[in-house]
């Protein structure tokens, strides 16, 4: 199972490129998963990191549904010129596309956080503004969470 946790504070170099914490890159197995990411263009201009070999599988799964052919076409062409292949230096590196980085608007300060089944790279500022404003909300789903774990624990044992 693909689990990638954490939020890591980072700069991007003078040559656009990131350092993959180690502590990231031991969630992900190298035999399992790959060697190298996909970085694809995602939801909000936030930059996404996924797993070689997980991002292939997924590949032909996002292609939405129900939609005329010529909006299927469309979609292919912007999310699929969009992604590309990128694989780790000696040092834990990737590089990232001068294009990509500007479109995302990152600056050299940037937040890489785990996000379930991949990596997002988000500008720190924009990171923290997010933070603060999906943080109630985050709490109230945890409690949420918490009471149907806690019910169904409850129901297992018979009480």
């Amino acid at each position: 199972m693909l689990l990638l946790t954490g939020e890591y504070e980072l700069r991007i170099d003078e040559k656009n490129r990131l350092s993959i914490p180690s502590r990231v890159r031991e969630q992900i197995s190298e035999e399992e998963w790959g060697s190298g990411f996909y970085l694809v263009w995602g939801v909000n201009r936030i930059l996404s990191l996924y797993p070689e070999k997980y991002y292939q599988r997924i590949a032909l799964a996002v292609a939405p549904r129900r939609v005329a052919p010529d909006e299927s076409l469309a979609f292919d062409r912007v999310n699929f010129a969009l992604a590309g292949r990128i694989d780790l230096d000696r040092q834990g590196r990737v590089l990232l596309g001068e294009k990509m980085v500007s479109r995302a608007k990152l600056s050299e300060e940037v937040s890489l956080i785990g996000a379930r089944d991949h990596l997002e790279i988000w500008d720190r500022q924009q990171w923290e503004r997010y933070l603060a404003k999906h943080m109630e909300a985050h709490e109230q789903m945890l409690l949420q969470a918490r009471e149907e774990a806690l019910k169904r624990e409850r129901e297992m044992a018979g009480l």
